[in-house]
């Protein structure tokens, strides 16, 4: 089966083979959303799955939170355990077809899910779907990218990483994150970025 497809995803989940579920908010991004005030943000999980991000942030009251992912299952599992939460914030499709205008866009394990091949265009994407000063915000596994890798997790560095998003953000964070949830201590990095005002050159022009 072709990788990256909705029905690649989909039978993921059918088989159980959802390694990168852990079952609950993560820390960073529990205590990223837990310090912020306004709760009329609008906000894009992309590539969410079953979505305990966006649980929590529902249940703590950010009424704007929209999930996005190719795969039907992990949707559905969130209308299961969250029935309040509304069907028209959960979004099937592909993030690089998808549009809107939203003010934070929360990075969890999507984008090691990616082909590095797509890395650009999920840089550019991301900045095209934030509005004005809004940020890009979330985790960024830093274990070595395998040389002829054709399945994800795909890894990087900070270099790397940084190489895509610098000329589309203003870096205010991009560090070792202190908080990871232990299976991951020492293998992500936490970033926090916001969208330029206009497109800057790349790092190395």
């Amino acid at each position: 089966m072709e990788k990256h497809t909705a029905a690649y995803w989909s039978s993921r989940y059918r088989a159980a083979e959802t390694g990168w579920d852990i079952g609950y908010v993560s820390t960073p991004i529990k205590e990223y959303l837990d310090q912020l005030e306004d709760k009329s943000l609008k906000i894009l999980i992309p590539g969410a799955g079953r979505g305990y991000e966006a649980e929590y942030a529902w249940r703590q009251g950010f009424t704007n939170v929209h999930v996005l992912d190719l795969a039907k299952e992990p949707l559905e599992d969130i209308q299961r355990r969250v029935p309040d939460f509304p069907a028209a914030q959960l979004h099937q499709g592909d993030f690089f077809a998808h549009r809107g205008s939203y003010d934070l866009i929360l990075e969890q394990t999507f984008f090691c899910a990616l082909p590095p091949s797509q890395r650009p265009d999920y840089a550019a994407a991301t900045y095209d779907l934030l509005a004005p000063n809004g940020k890009l915000v979330g985790l960024w596994f830093t274990f070595p990218l395998r040389p002829g890798q054709d399945a994800p997790p795909y890894g990087g560095d900070r270099k790397e990483y940084l190489g895509y998003l610098a000329s589309f953000f203003r870096v205010r964070v991009f560090e070792e994150a202190y908080n990871s949830i232990p299976p991951r201590a020492g293998n992500e990095l936490f970033g926090i970025f916001e969208k330029r005002e206009e497109v800057a050159p790349a790092p190395d022009e």
